[in-house]
């Protein structure tokens, strides 16, 4: 009791040291664990994902840039396909193919231009409003609503791709009409509309508006297209597409095969490697992204540990030259009548002071984290994206 007593009033009086030691050794003791939890639930999110995609067309390219496109909506673009992709899969009989478009964003939340049947394929549900119906209209993930600020009635823009290209695709001001209930999956982050909103804000739908130049014949007539930067209830039945649908850009096409068999005659359809059109099971993809990242997280584990040792050496060491430091109070004590092993316990209180209080401060660290992993897991992907 004693020990323990002076080695608490020693802490106290250096209290800007005892803190540091304190920090330090909360550090050491919290950064293994976290680091095994995210990266543990960072490989749980990302097989879920892949597990509750069966199957993806694209152009042939790079499978990952594909999977990580179509089923994670982030910044990878791979070369576009066409709707063509989709009708084959829609004559074929052997699946629901679901088209999407990933190209734009707004204030960092990823446009996908999506048609109903991804709802019912991914099994997700509106919990405020009503689910998209009209060119312009959108649905909002629950943290895309958070990241824009906006709820159902709002109104958000699309984020311009060049401010200095008037030829381009202009930002469109769309309506919210729903806000999904919150999923845990990618979805989360992400804003809804029909495929054909995200081509109207591509530039290949626009509506015209007819004028009439007063004082002339009436032959002189003339109409111009004009580029809307909004979708209204007086111009929407003016709004058309030129060319072929089948042409029309698709980053990838979720397909929904009805059974096993329909799976892998889909798969077999698209072995040819002089075909422009590849098909790709997220699952197997992201499996090998996993077994890669194990390896990383078996070197990380390496590292870590190698850094923890060096720095409880380092603590260790701090401690050391402080008590050389107190060398003649260490003499006093002897003097006093204090023996070798009252100063080894209060050494030992000392650091198991230190310890206790380091663990106290690491153990609500990790306690949170680990009821937030899912969460902040996602969070990480998605930036990291």
């Amino acid at each position: 009791m004693n020990a323990l007593y002076l080695a608490a009033a020693n802490l106290r009086y250096h209290w800007l040291r005892s803190l540091v030691l304190v920090i330090a050794a909360a550090l050491v003791l919290a950064v293994p664990v976290l680091t095994r939890t995210l990266l543990a639930q960072g490989e749980a999110a990302l097989v879920a994902r892949a597990e509750a995609t069966p199957l993806l067309l694209g152009t042939r390219g790079s499978r990952l840039d594909l999977v990580m496109a179509g089923a994670y909506f982030t910044d990878d673009f791979p070369e576009p396909t066409t709707m063509e992709a989709a009708e084959e899969v829609w004559d074929s009989g052997l699946g629901i193919p679901v088209p999407l478009h990933t190209t734009f964003s707004s204030e960092g939340a990823r446009i996908v231009g999506t048609t109903l049947d991804y709802f019912d394929v991914r099994g997700l549900a509106v919990a405020d409003g009503r689910n998209m119906a009209l060119l312009g209209e959108a649905v909002l993930g629950a943290a895309a609503a958070d990241r824009l600020g906006v709820g159902v009635g709002g109104t958000f823009l699309s984020d311009p791709e060049n401010l200095f290209d008037l030829d381009g695709a202009y930002p469109l001001e769309m309506s919210v009409t729903g806000i999904l209930a919150r999923s845990g999956m990618p979805d989360d982050d992400v804003v809804f509309v029909d495929i054909q909103t995200a081509w109207v804000i591509e530039g290949i739908g626009h509506g015209h508006e007819d004028i009439v130049i007063e004082g002339e014949d009436a032959a002189a007539t003339a109409a111009r297209i004009v580029q809307y930067a909004r979708i209204t209830d007086e111009n929407i039945d003016s709004f058309h597409f030129h060319g072929d649908p089948a042409g029309y850009p698709v980053t990838a096409v979720l397909v929904a095969p009805y059974d096993a068999r329909s799976a892998t005659i889909l798969r077999g359809r698209y072995l040819d490697a002089e075909g422009s059109v590849q098909a790709v099971v997220p699952r197997d993809v992201i499996e090998a992204l996993v077994s890669r990242l194990l390896r990383i997280a078996a070197l990380v584990d390496a590292v870590t540990f190698v850094v923890g040792v060096a720095a409880a050496l380092a603590l260790g060491l701090a401690l050391f030259l402080s008590w050389r430091l107190r060398a003649p109070e260490m003499r006093t004590a002897f003097a006093l009548g204090a023996g070798r092993g009252t100063i080894l316990r209060l050494a030992l209180a000392e650091i198991g002071l230190v310890t206790i209080a380091a663990l106290f401060i690491a153990s609500p660290i990790v306690i949170i984290l680990l009821w937030n992993a899912e969460t902040v897991a996602s969070g990480l992907i998605a930036f990291g994206s």
